[in-house]
């Protein structure tokens, strides 16, 4: 259902009563829209709460938004039934390395003449359709793919998805832990010794572990190296996502206003720079309104955020921790 809808509906509801119609009748839309369905009675009780107090929250900051205290909205999204520490636990599988383990952090890049105002590789193909990771914290395989078809496309002139389920399955040898989470560094590290990786056609994804099936008849991706850019430097990432293409980051998505966020500018002071838990893809930047953002890709699917994006303050102070991890492959 629309926020403004629920909004309108719930304005004058009494929250002490929850068995109001009107609240039923919200309820009810959402889960024939998000096709919820329970186990139990136990579980639809503790959802329904679950779902109620993420109600209050959206609506709270949707009626503080419409005051100018925020310059974003949130939703009602198909997350909405399950608490922050669940979503947090399920959906944010990213693993990060120490800095030192590193073996290459390289700026040649990115040394580009001129550096746009504005860039959106989605208006060049090179950002392929937004996909819903599910229950499963693989967020990391599609970051890390998502920058690999960015040059694939650059490399060949056609975009061809690759596989998330191919690294959950297949990679689980280089450190990686399917759903359980994984690196974006031995994402690639893995299609690199692999030499090749195969296409989200050929090996669909499934929203959780499997047995490595990779073929090399469906092989559609490849690359021989990465690099990780020096941690939260903002221009640095600016001029790579300029001049090479879209970027694997990784960011800060602990808290309810990320969940469910809806659409804007999300510039939220205590998004905490130094812990990030979620994998995405910087394909763009911009300005809008005097205040510089990044265009972000997320792996929820596109009832999430502005059409499955969310646009994240740019240049305040590494907002989120946008540029503490991130990192491209090259051919």
């Amino acid at each position: 259902m629309h926020v403004l809808c629920a909004t309108l509906i719930l304005a004058s509801l009494d929250f002490g009563h929850s068995s109001s119609s009107a609240l039923n009748k919200v309820w009810e839309e959402w889960k024939i829209k998000h096709r919820k369905v329970y186990d139990n009675q136990a579980e639809i009780v503790f959802r329904r709460a679950v779902w109620e107090k993420n109600m209050l929250s959206v609506l709270r900051h949707n009626q503080e938004a419409s005051a100018g205290k925020h310059s974003f909205t949130m939703g009602l999204n198909h997350l909405a039934d399950m608490t922050a520490e669940e979503i947090n636990e399920k959906l944010n599988g990213l693993r990060v390395e120490e800095p030192g383990n590193f073996r290459n952090v390289t700026l040649k890049e990115a040394s580009v003449v001129s550096i746009p105002q504005s860039v959106d590789w989605r208006k060049s193909g090179l950002v392929s359709p937004v996909q819903n990771q599910g229950m499963c914290g693989s967020c990391w395989a599609f970051s890390s793919l998502g920058a690999l078809e960015g040059q694939m496309k650059k490399r060949t002139g056609s975009m061809v998805p690759l596989s998330p389920q191919n690294l959950v399955d297949c990679s689980t040898t280089d450190g990686n832990h399917g759903c359980r989470g994984g690196f974006i560094s031995k994402a690639f590290g893995y299609v690199i010794r692999n030499r090749g990786i195969d296409s989200e056609s050929f090996y669909p994804y499934e929203h959780k572990n499997g047995k490595c099936r990779y073929s090399v008849t469906g092989k559609a991706g490849y690359c021989s190296d990465f690099h990780i850019l020096p941690r939260g430097d903002e221009k640095t990432l600016q001029a790579v996502v300029a001049s090479v293409g879209p970027v694997a980051v990784a960011v800060n998505a602990m808290l309810k206003s990320f969940h469910f966020y809806r659409g804007g500018l999300y510039n939220v002071p205590n998004c905490n720079p130094r812990f990030i838990n979620h994998a995405v893809l910087v394909v763009g930047y911009g300005t809008d309104g005097g205040q510089d953002f990044w265009l972000v890709k997320n792996s929820w699917g596109t009832a999430w955020g502005e059409g499955g994006f969310i646009r994240i303050a740019r240049n305040k102070n590494n907002l989120c921790g946008i540029a503490s991890f991130a990192i491209y492959p090259t051919m």
